[in-house]
């Protein structure tokens, strides 16, 4: 058996997120039916790096499986492309060792939330973005958004529903730029809480939009109230843009 790293590209728009589940079509079905249908192998399953919403798009997630097909390793992305529908591509693959884990081996992960600013929505990027129809303060919101570098307990930046016990995480990077009429906060750290970066984003836009006083993270980050923060951003503004692994274990 050989284990397999892929890198995966999806629109999560059709989808009830990347985890399989009973009554709905998830990411993870669809890459599982895929590579069955590929190998010929019946009991395939795979694990992914992040468990992202219903919504929710990737550029950058990552997955792994194990498997006794012949194919060459830097062949299964393109073949799994021919049985993937078109809204979901693989964009690697790669032979790793049984150390390497999608979800275990990372150390990192970044997001990117993308808000489209103008008064009328997009068709195109409709999917994609979230639409804001005021004007944003961005360097209110760049300014408010740098409160969550650090290590901090971000209690209250997990929805309900959210069973991590630990809620300690350390972000390193973060920013909020604008290029108009598209907004984009990315945050980087070392693991986020369910809703965490949506939170982030709808608390983001209040500032943004002087409905909430600056300050609203740093006070959270001190009461844990999720009630010091803002609404939780629409899913289809957010993107999970890369994971980071160990180099040794990557397969690359």
């Amino acid at each position: 058996m050989r284990r397999i790293r892929l890198t995966l590209e999806y629109d999560g728009t059709n989808y009830a997120g990347w985890q399989r589940q009973i009554n709905a079509v998830s990411v993870q079905q669809r890459v599982e039916e895929a590579l069955r249908r590929v190998t010929g192998e019946d009991g395939l399953t795979v694990t992914g790096a992040s468990r992202t919403d219903a919504g929710v798009h990737a550029l950058g997630q990552n997955a792994h499986f194990d498997t006794g097909c012949r194919i060459p390793a830097d062949k299964i992305c393109f073949a799994l492309n021919t049985a993937l529908p078109k809204d979901i591509r693989a964009t690697g693959s790669y032979e790793v060792s049984s150390a390497f884990h999608a979800r275990f081996s990372a150390l990192g992960k970044e997001y990117r939330y993308l808000f489209y600013a103008h008064p009328h929505a997009s068709a195109l990027y409709a999917n994609l973005c979230a639409h804001v129809i005021y004007p944003l303060d961005t360097f209110l919101m760049n300014l408010e958004a740098q409160a969550m570098l650090g290590t901090h307990d971000f209690a209250p930046f997990a929805a309900s529903g959210s069973v991590v016990k630990d809620t300690v995480r350390t972000i390193d990077a973060i920013s909020v730029t604008e290029n108009p009429p598209f907004i984009t906060l990315r945050v980087h750290g070392n693991g986020f809480l369910y809703n965490m970066v949506r939170i982030l984003a709808g608390t983001l836009q209040a500032v943004g939009t002087h409905k909430l006083e600056s300050g609203a993270i740093a006070r959270a980050l001190e009461s844990k109230s999720r009630l010091d923060l803002g609404v939780t951003a629409p899913p289809q503004g957010l993107t999970l843009m890369r994971v980071d692994y160990p180099r040794e274990l990557t397969g690359e």
